[in-house]
């Protein structure tokens, strides 16, 4: 992580239009933005839904080749998918919550104003955050997508255990009995592996987490791995639905006898943070903790 003397001229917005209360938000960024003499630009998507004539673009991609940082308004799905569209480039999010939780979105959408003042004068860092690959087969179809949080194989609509056996780099694991496994980058350390019970991971640490979800074997526990890995996950159960999720989205029905193969991907996402913001200020904040009270 470092901080940056990048000069902006052009800003992107990015917002979830089905939130309501996202489109206010957009509109007081671009007034922001043209104020302090900047090109405010969108993709067509939020540009319709916000109401507003602005420099626009079809497509994410298409405006992180206009742009030079693109503010995302929403919450952590919103900064999910606009990651996944952006793998590769080197265009910096910030995120603006206008969400709930929001680990991934730095910014309060009540405090953009002092936010925009902040990057005007440089006042942010940088960080590259992993991106994971999935590839393999379910049946006749070919797997390939990439997550930023996390890949999560689990059972059904039926809820009844399931069993998958899991190697690192060719050599078995274990054989995991029970509601289904979560592989999750750093970055994903704080959603359904945290819910699961799985560690907290600092964003720039090289690993991988393994957590199982509601294991049958009390002794099955999050296993912490190199992100260099090679993890393979093979479907035992036959005759009960099994199914492949990234970042929250439904990829796949899996079979017995599938195997898919997850590890780090060739591309990454960049992430902004303002000066006086961290991880650990943010777990505080975000998780209720607090010092010793003795």
């Amino acid at each position: 992580m470092k901080r940056s003397t990048a000069k902006f001229e052009r800003v992107g917005i990015i917002a979830n239009s089905g939130k309501t209360s996202s489109r206010s938000v957009v509109r007081e960024a671009v007034k922001l933005i043209t104020k302090s003499g900047r090109e405010a630009w969108c993709d067509e998507e939020t540009a319709v839904a916000a109401g507003i004539d602005v420099a626009r673009c079809e497509h994410a991609h298409a405006l992180s080749r206009k742009v030079d940082f693109i503010l995302v308004c929403g919450g952590d799905g919103t900064m999910l998918r606009v990651a996944r569209d952006l793998r590769g480039a080197r265009t910096p999010l910030l995120g603006l919550n206008v969400g709930a939780l929001g680990f991934l979105t730095d910014v309060p959408s009540t405090g953009l104003p002092r936010a925009l003042e902040q990057l005007w004068r440089g006042e942010f860092t940088i960080d590259r955050r992993a991106l994971m690959e999935v590839v393999g087969r379910a049946g006749d179809r070919t797997l390939r997508a990439v997550a930023l949080n996390d890949f999560v194989v689990s059972h059904g609509v039926v809820s009844r255990l399931i069993e998958i056996e899991v190697s690192v780099d060719g050599e078995v694991l274990t054989t995991y009995r029970g509601d289904g496994l979560i592989v999750s980058s750093p970055t994903g350390s704080t959603a359904y592996s945290l819910s699961a019970g799985g560690a907290v991971v600092c964003p720039n640490a090289e690993v991988f987490s393994l957590t199982p979800i509601c294991p049958h074997t009390l002794s099955n526990r999050a296993v912490i791995i190199p992100l260099s890995s090679q993890i393979d996950v093979k479907i035992v159960s036959e005759r009960l639905e099994t199914v492949l999720s990234a970042d929250g989205t439904l990829l796949a029905e899996l079979n017995a006898g599938d195997t898919i193969r997850i590890r780090r991907s060739s591309d990454s996402v960049r992430f902004m943070h303002l000066t006086g913001n961290s991880f650990f200020k943010t777990l505080r904040h975000k998780l209720h903790w607090r010092g010793s009270a003795i």
